[in-house]
């Protein structure tokens, strides 16, 4: 409740200092901003997370700094399946509907589909997924909150090398993927890299190449743990995850694992049998950590939840979608401050996320850190941060906030 009078107090004094320059209400200019979702594919059980935050984020930015500068952003859902044919399909469609200035993409397929057609659309998409090593190349406009995602492994192997196994030697991982798709192959591509890069802090144990969703990898895992593994990567599918875990528990070992913000041990949780069976385990992405502590991220969720209609639970999908959405409006806010909230076109915002570099106090917690897009990457490059959660005690907890990521050369 302090962080809600805290949120209107700044309010209350934003618009006192404004006085006679705010907006009249009736001097607003709506803009439609499409959410590319999927309320129909394989995502279709979590999309309400992610469209409840979106929806949210955008209500409480329209109420408390929108009507300042005379904008309103009115969210309109697009089902693409999470298909890269039905978005590619369903484009023309949406740019002649809403005639966008920016909108939200969901994930790969959105950017497989019009990564290469939006610079002449001139409508960026914000994208709250990681980022991939193919997908790193200049002008590109489907902009990605996080990093790549192998920017956010070696951030957490060079957490763990320093701070498990004392930064003296280097520390022997083992790594799940799949090289049926392109995002998880390029995972494996990438760490590969780097160990060999890196041999005095990561000694590579085995790179485990499986089925997206695997029945069962008790002989690669016993075979990984044997050779010496001291952590298993597993940032790949959520049920090569859920695989790594029961076959963990098949063997009676307790070696840790580390997954990612799409398989979070939020997601996790129900399918293993609770927290117990996931003690000591981490997750780490340039995203929040949706765990039990008193952090400003659950004081602004709480009140998104009271205020503004928010419904989904404290989960990590949820966290992903106010993340993304937070990242969307402070661009939209940059370039109306700049230019007038009634002269916004695509192009305009582009410029703004390009420009500007977003202070991580702006997003309350729900990145890794600063935001800073560049016309050589789609995703924060300049200063990489990932945050870090675990299972202690049964209970998720952040054990680590803003850590720094690698610089990385191309892979």
């Amino acid at each position: 409740m302090r962080l809600i009078r805290t949120f209107a107090a700044h309010a209350v004094l934003a618009g006192a200092a404004l006085g006679a320059a705010l907006v009249p209400a009736q001097a607003q200019t709506t803009y439609q901003i499409p959410s590319l979702s999927d309320f129909s594919g394989p995502f279709a059980s979590v999309m309400p997370f992610f469209a409840g935050a979106r929806e949210s984020v955008l209500s409480w930015w329209n109420a408390e700094h929108g009507t300042r500068l005379g904008v309103k952003l009115e969210l309109k859902p697009f089902d693409t399946r999470y298909d890269t044919a039905q978005t590619a399909s369903l484009w023309p469609g949406v740019l002649a509907s809403t005639k966008p200035i920016i909108g939200f993409a969901l994930g790969g397929p959105d950017t497989a589909a019009l990564q290469q057609r939006l610079p002449n659309d001139k409508v960026p998409l914000i994208l709250g997924s990681a980022s991939n090593g193919f997908g790193w190349r200049p002008n590109q406009w489907v902009m990605s909150t996080r990093p790549t995602f192998v920017h956010e492994i070696t951030g957490f192997i060079e957490w763990f090398q320093k701070n498990k196994v004392g930064g003296t030697r280097p520390v022997k991982i083992a790594m799940f993927t799949s090289e049926a798709s392109p995002s998880f192959a390029d995972m494996g591509k990438g760490v590969q890299a780097y160990a060999k890069a890196n041999p005095r802090i990561v000694d590579l144990v085995e790179m485990v190449y499986v089925e997206p969703q695997p029945a069962d990898v008790t002989l690669q895992l016993r075979r990984v743990l044997n050779a010496g593994a001291e952590v298993v990567l597993a940032p790949a599918s959520i049920q090569q995850a859920i695989a790594v875990k029961r076959a963990m528990q098949a063997l009676g070992r307790n070696t840790p694992i580390m997954v990612s913000a799409h398989n979070a041990l939020t997601v996790l949780e129900k399918p293993v049998g609770g927290y117990a069976a996931l003690e000591g385990d981490y997750e780490a992405h340039a995203s929040v950590v949706t765990g039990v502590d008193d952090s400003e991220a659950r004081k602004f969720y709480d009140m998104l939840v009271a205020k503004y209609g928010l419904k989904a639970p404290w989960h990590a999908f949820t966290g992903l979608g106010i993340g993304q959405g937070l990242v969307l409006v402070r661009a939209v806010e940059a370039a109306a401050r700049k230019n007038g909230g009634d002269k916004l076109t695509g192009e305009l915002v582009y410029r703004a996320l390009i420009d500007s570099n977003f202070p991580a106090k702006d997003f309350y917690g729900f990145t890794g850190g600063d935001i800073d897009f560049s016309q050589e990457a789609p995703f924060p490059v300049k200063d990489p941060r990932i945050n870090i959660g675990q299972v202690t005690g049964g209970k998720l907890r952040n054990v680590a906030s803003s850590v720094p990521a690698p610089a990385l050369a191309k892979w």
